[in-house]
């Protein structure tokens, strides 16, 4: 089966340095590249499942959201305090 793959000019050129290199074929190269891509499990876990190591381990204030303006406004100050 033949196939055409548009690459951008610098990956067409890395590909075709590499290949020089190794002394082997574009096709070659593409098909190992491709087989090990797909030897690879997909990734179907969902964003929440991806980050549920992540979610919950780093706290802040409760108030937050509620406060944010004055939260920024107060770590503007204490940044710029040598200006005044």
């Amino acid at each position: 089966m033949t196939t055409t793959v548009k690459l951008p000019d610098p990956l067409e050129k890395s590909l075709r340095q590499r290949c020089a290199q190794e002394g082997r074929s574009i096709s070659e190269v593409m098909r190992d590249a491709l087989t090990a891509y797909l030897a690879q499990p997909a990734v179907t876990a969902s964003a929440f499942a991806l980050g549920e190591g992540v979610f919950g381990r780093f706290s802040g204030p409760e108030d937050l959201a509620e406060t944010r303006k004055s939260q920024l406004i107060d770590a503007w100050e204490v940044k710029h305090e040598h200006r005044a």
